[in-house]
């Protein structure tokens, strides 16, 4: 059994190996040369993410991947969050986790890009759909909001009676619909007519949960990160002849987004401890639940309030803070909002007390 000490070994190695990709301390040239083009996302660096092993960080070692756990996964998801990272890690590693271990091969390697498409209606988190059908090992359905959808080679499709498709991108009757997100990425609507496909028994549903409590991460590093930016900021700009971090009512908004920053920091923690650890669903979806709209709710008053303290440059697209506010824009309403998530919450845990 893993310490205390080993877990927390195993997480600031997981962060260390981020750095070489995703430095806190690096530009965002890269991030606003990807902008606005297709597919959004360096299939090279998508790659070397692969090879170091992060999209099997969730899959059992008899398959491949590392099997570490939520916790190791939630703080790469944070290292991913505050550089901004487009690749689709967190939809591939969701896809990886429940494709065939025959078929994982290229995927882990970062040769094949698979990603997930679940949704079939706005503002659901139902992996169970009865509007996508399998018949004859073919597919028809229409899936909504795919996240970096341009970029992928194949699409894992959740179907009814508990079953997995997998459709390639170019066959015949599969048509994919773009629409570019706030933050210069995409999103695909996938629409299936007979399309063919290797079909597999399957539930998603634990892997969205993981996806979820992923994506709450993220929103958490693109949090930490701007409110760092920001505290740079405060201690160089001058106005007045003075550093403007030295006003009273600047600092008492900084504190503010401190707390917000805090407390969804302790949420997802949490969160990703009880996933790892609970055995009742009901109890791992609620920690989701929690985090999601905590993390949700707080990048949105953090991001805002970076912007706000930068005065009138913070509005500008040249600001980093706006790459921050846009990607927030994109992640807060994906995978479940708040008020969706808190509405679960008090569904499974109604005699919690919500955060």
């Amino acid at each position: 059994m893993n310490t205390a000490e080993d877990q927390g070994e195993s997480l600031r190695m997981i962060r260390d190996s981020a750095a070489g990709i995703a430095p806190r301390t690096g530009d965002f040239r890269r991030i606003r040369a990807l902008r606005f083009t297709e597919p959004g996302f360096d299939r090279a660096v998508f790659r070397e993410m692969c090879q170091m092993g992060w999209t099997g960080l969730m899959v059992p070692e008899d398959s491949g991947g590392s099997g570490l756990g939520m916790r190791a996964f939630c703080a790469l998801a944070e290292e991913l969050g505050a550089s901004l990272v487009p690749e689709p890690l967190i939809g591939a590693a969701m896809a990886a986790r429940v494709m065939p271990a025959d078929r994982l091969t290229d995927v882990l390697a970062g040769d094949r890009i698979v990603l997930p498409a679940w949704q079939e209606k706005p503002h659901s988190i139902d992996v169970a759909p009865g509007g996508t059908v399998v018949r004859n090992g073919k597919v028809t359905g229409k899936k909504l909001f795919v996240a970096m959808a341009a970029g992928a080679d194949a699409f894992l499709v959740t179907a009814a009676a508990g079953t997995l498709a997998l459709v390639e991108r170019d066959a015949p009757g599969v048509h994919l619909e773009l629409t570019q997100t706030q933050d210069g990425g995409n999103a695909g609507t996938l629409t299936l007519d007979n399309a063919p496909a290797e079909c597999f028994a399957g539930d998603a549903s634990e892997a969205l949960e993981g996806a979820i409590l992923a994506t709450s991460a993220y929103l958490l590093g693109v949090m930490d990160r701007v409110f760092g930016i920001t505290l740079e900021y405060l201690k160089t700009r001058e106005q007045f002849g003075r550093k403007i971090g030295s006003f009273q009512a600047l600092q008492h908004r900084s504190a503010d987004l401190k707390i917000q920053l805090s407390l969804t920091r302790a949420v997802v923690e949490a969160a990703a401890a009880t996933y790892d650890t609970a055995t009742d669903p009901a109890v791992r979806k609620a920690a989701v639940s929690r985090a999601k709209a905590r993390a949700s709710d707080a990048a949105s008053v953090v991001t805002r309030g970076c912007i706000q303290l930068h005065g009138g440059i913070g509005y500008t697209d040249a600001a980093d803070p706006g790459l921050f506010l846009r990607k927030m824009m994109v992640l807060a309403p994906s995978l479940g909002s708040s008020a969706l998530h808190r509405a679960r919450f008090r569904e499974i845990a109604p005699e919690s007390d919500e955060d």
